[in-house]
């Protein structure tokens, strides 16, 4: 089992929500609202009058051959949607309950 994280702008929140259709990925955990910046020259998404574009993010426990489609789809998307950006990163599970 893998944990995927993926943080991005909330103006892509419709395109995560898709991909989690069509992967069918019910179980998760979404941050509506969450401040950050890029390490690649993002701008600054905080919510404020100076910044006012914020982030999302999302949680999700998956099978590990479930991970390449997640960050195959992130990568994609990130590609056509450079302006706005979305990261995924991804943890081993060690227990669940």
């Amino acid at each position: 089992m893998k944990a995927v994280f993926l943080s991005y702008n909330q103006a892509l929140t419709d395109r995560v929500r898709f991909l989690f259709e069509q992967l069918r990925i019910t179980g998760y955990t979404q941050f509506p609202l969450t401040y950050g910046q890029g390490t690649n020259g993002g701008e600054p998404r905080l919510g404020s009058h100076a910044w006012p574009e914020m982030n999302s993010s999302i949680l999700t426990i998956v099978e590990d051959e479930m991970v390449p489609l997640i960050m195959k789809f992130v990568e994609k998307l990130d590609n056509v949607n450079k302006a706005n950006g979305i990261r995924a990163f991804v943890w081993n599970i060690e227990q669940m309950y």
